[in-house]
């Protein structure tokens, strides 16, 4: 009977605001990033009362929902965002993809119309459910004030359990402030389901012919805190291993085994290491369209094994040959058991050798002048092995994911959803989340300017991260394509000249900007040991507009 009493939810009489902070409490939520919105006024009051809760008070919505996507990414935690009603859940939306897109655990809370008003065309009123119901995990609308606890425990066991991903939770004004019975239940337990033998025989099966096996390893590695696992997996049977789009620090960069990463703009000797392997085990990927190059990997006369925590990703890009639903982490340690006699060695080698080869720096070296090859260099010397790193969107990644080395897990933060704008918020997120590590963003002056405003909120609240930004004058990404497909004929993707050292300083942040190698790391240096944000803008050559090829040489490409 005393066992029975136990598990009977607590009661407690409270406000629908307080009973939610209560359940971020819970859920061990100590950041929350907003824009002030009057629709939930009192939810921030609540927070107000929260010793363990701060409030983070952003520029834009946009912004303070890349914040909490760093933070979630960094952390593992569901990362929490409060928005006002139609007009701030519209701004919110570009996180939420993100979010979707990349699989991040993510809880939206957005202020709605009085439900009396509903259905009036009310001050900012848009039917939440139905605007964020494609791009999230789940949605819901609080109508009744005793259900909050059931709804809000829920919707984080959404976000955290199977493929990770948004909820979205609408908030009536009215019903913030109604009081009513809450029972709490405790927080739930993220499951890890296993493979059964039979599966794990299937794969044992198929790798004792193999003769080329390669692992594509994406973020459903990361979420299972299994990169440890994977190294010694792989270590064991010689297997190479090949990053998803954007999850180059799931496996470290400088091991012998790792092989590449597949990505936008991968070289084409790193794709072709995927082109020559006859079993392909895909664990934690939902094989995107960028991973797999326009949906063209694995081919037909490749055997594909895919391990999966979410059983609609299962064949939704490509027909598995044995489909597994599983954590990563339980799944590559119960294929720890495998008996292999690993043949491939050889090929394994030769394909390191390969990705060596490609992603090779010691021509920079020797540059002049600074080139985007050289500030990758810089940042490989400069920074401390368990950096986090952001980026924006932008022909610049194409440097970061070609030469930079991921050695150290959970030291890489970017968008596969390809968003501009995300690099500098989800900085601070992942600063927020460990003010201890150096964090650096990535950006370009297209992607910087979309939310340049979040510097401020860097300042104010004193997150010293360091940003640097590409400057170009020109969106460049768009640019490239542009060249391709209609050389010479450029329009819309010319920008002004902005100076972003001195935008900096104008809201109270260092600003700098370099010229030479050894002006970078000079500045980088200092930027390390400051106490207050940093933006250090680098000048490029416009002529440079991909790893691969300049403007002139796409051009001269054309008949």
């Amino acid at each position: 009977m005393e066992e029975q009493l136990k598990k009977q939810p607590a009661v407690k009489i409270m406000s629908s605001a307080v009973a939610i902070v209560s359940c971020l409490k819970l859920e061990g939520v100590t950041k929350v990033f907003c824009v002030p919105g009057e629709s939930y006024l009192p939810l921030m009051d609540a927070i107000y009362e929260e010793e363990t809760m701060q409030l983070v008070s952003a520029r834009h919505e946009g912004g303070a929902a890349f914040m909490a996507e760093g933070f979630a990414k960094a952390t593992s935690i569901p990362g929490v965002v409060l928005a006002t009603r139609g007009v701030g859940a519209a701004n919110v939306a570009i996180g939420v993809h993100t979010a979707y897109q990349d699989s991040t655990p993510m809880v939206v809370f957005l202020g709605q119309v009085h439900r009396q008003f509903r259905g009036r065309e009310g001050f900012q009123e848009v039917d939440l459910e139905q605007f964020f119901g494609p791009i999230a995990k789940w949605t819901v609308e609080i109508r009744d004030a005793e259900r909050v606890p059931e709804l809000v425990q829920r919707a984080f066991r959404m976000a955290r359990t199977g493929r990770p991903g948004p909820v979205v939770i609408s908030l009536p004004e009215d019903v913030l402030k109604q009081t009513a019975e809450m029972r709490f239940s405790p927080r739930s337990q993220k499951p890890a389901p296993a493979p059964s033998r039979d599966e794990v025989k299937q794969i044992e099966s198929i790798l004792k012919k193999a003769k080329r096996p390669l692992i594509i390893a994406g973020g459903g590695v990361k979420s299972a805190n299994a990169e440890h696992e994977l190294k010694a997996f792989s270590e064991k049977y010689s297997l190479s291993v090949i990053a998803a789009f954007r999850r180059h620090d799931v496996f470290p960069n400088h091991h012998p085994l790792y092989v590449g990463h597949l990505g936008l703009g991968t070289n084409k000797e790193v794709i072709q290491t995927v082109q020559e392997a006859d079993v392909i085990l895909a664990i934690g990927t939902r094989l995107s369209e960028v991973t797999t190059q326009d949906y063209s990997l694995p081919t037909k006369d490749q055997i594909l094994i895919h391990v999966e925590i979410e059983p609609s990703v299962l064949g939704k890009s490509a027909v598995p040959d044995v489909g597994i639903i599983a954590d990563a982490k339980q799944a590559l340690l119960a294929c720890m058991a495998i008996e292999s006699d690993a043949r491939w060695i050889s090929w394994t080698a030769k394909r390191r050798k390969v990705y060596e080869r490609t992603s090779s720096l010691l021509s920079a070296k020797h540059e002049e002048k600074l080139t985007n090859e050289c500030v990758m260099m810089l940042l490989q010397e400069v920074l401390p092995e368990n950096a986090i790193l952001t980026n924006d969107a932008g022909n610049f990644a194409g440097w970061l994911h070609t030469y930079y080395q991921f050695k150290e897990k959970k030291t890489y933060i970017g968008p596969t959803s390809g968003a501009m704008g995300y690099g500098l918020p989800a900085a601070i997120g992942a600063k927020f989340a460990y003010p201890d590590l150096a964090v650096v963003s990535l950006s370009g002056d297209g992607g910087m300017m979309m939310t340049v405003q979040e510097l401020e909120t860097a300042v104010r609240y004193q997150v010293p991260v360091i940003s640097l930004v590409f400057n170009n004058q020109m969106y460049g990404t768009i640019r490239m394509h542009q060249e391709i497909h209609y050389p010479k004929r450029v329009i819309g993707t010319e920008l002004g000249l902005v100076s972003f050292a001195s935008l900096a300083k104008a809201m109270g942040a260092n600003g700098v900007r370099v010229t030479s190698q050894k002006e970078l790391i000079c500045e980088l240096q200092s930027a390390l040991r400051s106490d207050c944000p940093t933006v250090i803008e680098i000048m490029t050559d416009r002529e440079d507009i991909s790893v691969s090829n300049t403007i002139e040489e796409l051009r001269q490409k054309i008949p």
